[in-house]
Parts: C-alpha cells; sequence; structure tokens
C-alpha cells in the first residue's frame, strides 16, 4: 500500500506568485490534452464534450471514442506523470517535470501514434492574450512538483463541496468539470429558459462557441487559481445579469462583488483560513444561487431539491 502524501492539506496554500510559473506551463498543457479530447469527442451542450475531470490525484479526459476502442489521458499530480490507457490494454506515460510546451506536445503526440490514435489539434492556445502555438512554445517550461500537488488538493476539495451544492438542484445541471481554455472548475445550474444572444467577444474563443454555451439562463460558479494581477478565488454569475444583482447581500462576509469581473467573488484565502472552509464556500455557492435565481424569478420550487 502507497503511503500518504506528506504534509497533505485538503486547503493548502496556493499563492500565485509561488507557483505561477508552474501553473502557466500546467494551464498549456491541460490545453493540449484538452485539445485532443475536443477532437475525439462528439458534441455536446455548452462544450461539456471538451472538459476536464477531477480525479483523486488530478484531472482527466476519461473515456474518448478512438476509432474502436476508447482512451483515457490523465494528469496524476501526485506521481507527477501523464498516463494514457487504451481500451485494448495498451498504455502510455510521460513523466511529468520541467520541461517546454513544446516538448510536452511532441511527446504527447508521439506516445498517441504509439498507441495509433493519432491526432490532429488546433495548435493555437484559447482565452489567453498573446498566445504561442504549442508546437512553438519554448517560454513556459516550469514545473514544481510540490505545488502541482497543492493544486490537485484544492480541485479535490472545491470538487467535493461544489458536488455537494449541485446534488441540490433538480433542473438541468453541468457535472463539476474542469475548463482548460479558462483554467477554473465550475458548475453551472440552467432555469430552463432561453437567453439573449451573447455578444461573444471572449479572447481566442469563437463567438458561435460562446453564444452556444450562453444559449439558455444560467447560474454559475466555480474555483480559478488566480493569475499574476489577482489571487485565487471562488466566483458566482448569472447570464443574463439580473438587474440590482451585485447590490444582492451574500455569504459568507469575505465574499464581495465585483464591477470589473460583474460576479461575485470569494478569496481562497478567506475559505481556506475559515474554521470550516467547506461551509464557507457552500454558504457562498447557496447564497449567489439564491440571488440569481430569486432576482431573475426562477421557478425555484421545481427546480431546488433537498432530503432534508
Amino acid at each position: 500500500m502507497t503511503k500518504a502524501t506528506k504534509n497533505w492539506e485538503p486547503w493548502p496554500e496556493l499563492a500565485y506568485a509561488d507557483w505561477g510559473a508552474t501553473a502557466d506551463t500546467l494551464h498549456m498543457w491541460t490545453q493540449i490534452v484538452g485539445k485532443v479530447r475536443l477532437a475525439l469527442s462528439p458534441w455536446v451542450n455548452h462544450s461539456w464534450h471538451v472538459t476536464l475531470y477531477v480525479t483523486p490525484t488530478g484531472l482527466t479526459t476519461g473515456a474518448m471514442p478512438a476509432g474502436s476502442r476508447t482512451i483515457e489521458i490523465a494528469f496524476d499530480l501526485v506521481s507527477h506523470r501523464l498516463q494514457l490507457v487504451a481500451s485494448d490494454g495498451r498504455a502510455g506515460d510521460i513523466p511529468l517535470r520541467p520541461m517546454t510546451v513544446a516538448s510536452f506536445y511532441a511527446e504527447l503526440m508521439a506516445q498517441l501514434e504509439a498507441l495509433d490514435c493519432g491526432v490532429t489539434i488546433i495548435k493555437t492556445p484559447n482565452e489567453v492574450p498573446n498566445p504561442i502555438r504549442f508546437d512553438e512554445d519554448e517560454v513556459h517550461e516550469s514545473y514544481d512538483p510540490a505545488f502541482a500537488s497543492r493544486f490537485s488538493a484544492v480541485l479535490n476539495s472545491a470538487h467535493r463541496v461544489m458536488s455537494e451544492f449541485r446534488a441540490g438542484f433538480l433542473g438541468k445541471c453541468s457535472p463539476v468539470h474542469f475548463f482548460w481554455g479558462s483554467f477554473d472548475l465550475a458548475v453551472t445550474r440552467f432555469s430552463g429558459r432561453k437567453a439573449p444572444e451573447h455578444p461573444g467577444g471572449v479572447e481566442g474563443l469563437p463567438d458561435w462557441v460562446t453564444r452556444e454555451a450562453y444559449s439558455h439562463e444560467v447560474s454559475s460558479a466555480g474555483f480559478w487559481p488566480g493569475n499574476a494581477d489577482a489571487p485565487p478565488l471562488f466566483y458566482s454569475y448569472a447570464y443574463p445579469t439580473p438587474e440590482e444583482f451585485g447590490a444582492r447581500k451574500v455569504r459568507p462576509e469575505a465574499a464581495s462583488f465585483s464591477e470589473e469581473l460583474g460576479e461575485f467573488v470569494l478569496p481562497y484565502d478567506a475559505v481556506r483560513q475559515a474554521s470550516s472552509p467547506d461551509a464557507a464556500l457552500m454558504e457562498f455557492l447557496e447564497s449567489t444561487y439564491e440571488a440569481a435565481s430569486d432576482l431573475a424569478k426562477w421557478e425555484r420550487d421545481s427546480l431546488d431539491f433537498s432530503l432534508r
């Protein structure tokens, strides 16, 4: 039996200043793997076919069709390997270590070829400023194993609470899943009503993709690990945004409305340092959903669910 990782914490410190280079590199690696899933998987509404899923040790594509077989690609951020498994028993493995995005891309494509699963992807990253083609990216090359493992721990803790939150809804709801373009873990509830056409304009994302994603009214929440300009945070927004949404009082006290982002935010550190991090996050998820659904007059009597 494998021993537990030393000093493991469910809500570890994860300041972007400490692991930003690793985060930026890992973002590009997940984009490459995500684009493989995009190339292999049939379309699912709101681009749900492209997302990655949380595992106990990282992120996975889940089973993807590959001709008459299926294949899975998984980031193990605890043992630090990218693992490929095909339904015919063949497998591949790439050690995760400091290496350029170009090297990671080349190694993954070679592994897929060896598994008779060659695939062509669009090599330009999505939803990032000044994108560099994957096969030309010699800039991003960092991988700190300790912080990669911390990131996995945060994803697992956020996934646990968000999954419990998701269970309290009877209407259409997304999985708790990871969007590699925006590099965030999200869950989205739907009112069932159509929404006004989205204006588009998301950097690096075709307008038709954005408009299909927001074709119906949503209340969406998630975790984002931050960047050089903002700390890691939990967020919650509605589309379309109801009047007086930003003026609504939400919980816990550390939560606030960002006029710049047009959404409620809760700093990750406020959750991590709370007496009960799970309870603090659940308060945020529930109170921001209540704000969105009440102000937009969702039919909550037929959408909300509780065994209590």
